[in-house]
């Protein structure tokens, strides 16, 4: 399981810049997180229409981490796509990768995925999740850039990059190089003039509140 946790609501309007927008959650581990349960969505739905959205429409995925069930999904709603919208996506950063890697349009996050500690085993397409409890993939064209880039930088390429490769391996594309191409494709350039403060590495270690969510007294079955 991964878990996730809903971005404070600020962050979220700021990041969609679109009028218009479709929500995507998914019905796996998101779902067990509350974070793609119907009283959150709804939430978080009536705050963006208070600021002006629009929200065109509210899908469910059962495993947004399959990219066969979204794209089955999302081809039933084929003809939302004609007009210009952004994707608000309540699930993991797993399942924000796998809709940015089927569908070019722009994708945002509705959670951060947090690091609880330990392995969380393999995992068998591309995309890649380093639970760093701030998701930045609303402003990288949904290309993780903590994964992607080697030197796991937010703010652009370093100095070495060539020819569209990493300095560090010359066989790895440059993380940076392939978000600037998807952010090209989607016409979300712009994005790039916009500074991202550093990193906070504390939301990359485990914490107590988060444990107390999610671990159990075996025996007394409560809450620790």
């Amino acid at each position: 399981m991964i878990y996730s946790e809903l971005k404070i609501f600020e962050e979220i309007l700021k990041i969609t810049k679109e009028e218009n927008l479709l929500l995507l959650a998914c019905n796996g581990c998101a779902e067990v997180c509350k974070v793609s349960d119907d009283k959150s969505i709804s939430e978080i739905e009536e705050k963006l229409k208070t600021n002006g959205k629009k929200i065109k429409r509210i899908i469910k995925i059962d495993f947004m981490c399959n990219k066969n069930l979204i794209v089955r999904k999302l081809s039933r709603f084929i003809n939302d796509f004609s007009d210009n919208f952004g994707i608000l996506v309540f699930s993991c950063g797993i399942g924000v990768q796998c809709v940015s890697n089927v569908i070019e349009k722009p994708i945002y996050p509705a959670t951060n995925t947090i690091y609880l500690g330990g392995f969380q085993g393999l995992w068998p397409g591309e995309e890649r999740c380093a639970e760093c409890g701030m998701c930045y993939l609303g402003i990288t064209g949904g290309i993780c850039p903590i994964t992607f880039c080697t030197k796991q930088l937010i703010n652009g390429p370093c100095g070495g990059t060539n020819n569209g490769k990493c300095e560090i391996d010359s066989e790895k594309d440059c993380g940076w190089a392939l978000i600037y191409e998807k952010l090209k494709r989607i016409e979300k350039l712009e994005i790039l003039k916009e500074y991202q403060e550093p990193r906070n590495y504390k939301l990359c270690e485990p914490t107590g509140k988060i444990r107390k969510k999610i671990f159990y007294d075996v025996d007394k079955n409560e809450e620790l």
